[in-house]
């Protein structure tokens, strides 16, 4: 296959969905989610474009599942050009002493743990000039937030640090702030916004995609 492998985590909706989408124009795109619907959905419009795609079904809290996933990556294509992580539990908004234990434990499973398994796992995959890619959220110093807030700022420490660490040797880690877009996540945070005054994601993940030079 002639084209670069573009692994997208977190694809199945959103964000993820529109990267994969505007990298399908240059690359493969590895598509990951729990949602095989959504996925298959994702695998259509890539094909309408003249695309090409694999999907990945699979949980990414499920270390044995990731390791599958990146073993059958190196097997089949060997390495991967660019990582894009995009997958996030966003808990219900609340004041901090109303927060629930569930919602905890999940959000610091999704956002956390997960990223935890998936880089020492993925690395291998990436050569020096490879670019991983991870997004900063503004929502996170916002009050009620504190459970989306918390696990997303230790995911970005995790970022932060891994880029520190990379920045002679690489991979290029890049952390991106998108501009606020109509997502799902952006809805249940903030019900009553007109949403018409955002930017549409299409044209933000072209935008995003834009600042990797690639």
């Amino acid at each position: 296959m002639s084209k670069p492998v573009a692994l997208i985590t977190g694809a199945s909706r959103g964000l993820g969905a529109e990267l994969a989408k505007a990298l399908s124009l240059t690359h493969h795109i590895i598509a990951v989610s729990r949602t095989i619907g959504a996925l298959e959905a994702l695998d259509d419009q890539i094909k309408a474009r003249g695309g090409s795609s694999t999907l990945a079904p699979i949980d990414l809290t499920d270390e044995n599942a990731i390791a599958q996933l990146c073993r059958s990556i190196f097997d089949r294509w060997g390495k991967v050009k660019l990582w894009a992580h995009t997958a996030i539990h966003a808990a219900p908004l609340g004041p901090v002493i109303t927060m629930d234990l569930k919602d905890w434990e999940k959000s610091v499973t999704n956002n956390v743990t997960a990223l935890a398994k998936l880089i020492p796992l993925v690395s291998p995959l990436l050569e020096e000039d490879s670019k991983a890619i991870f997004f900063e959220d503004n929502t996170t110093m916002k009050k009620f937030s504190s459970v989306y807030g918390a696990t997303k700022a230790a995911q970005i420490h995790i970022v932060k640090t891994w880029q520190d660490e990379c920045k002679s040797i690489g991979p290029q880690i890049y952390i991106l702030q998108p501009n606020p877009m109509p997502t799902a996540i952006r809805a249940r945070f903030y019900p009553g916004e007109d949403r018409q005054k955002l930017q549409s994601i299409d044209l933000e993940a072209k935008r995003l995609v834009s600042m990797l030079e690639l």
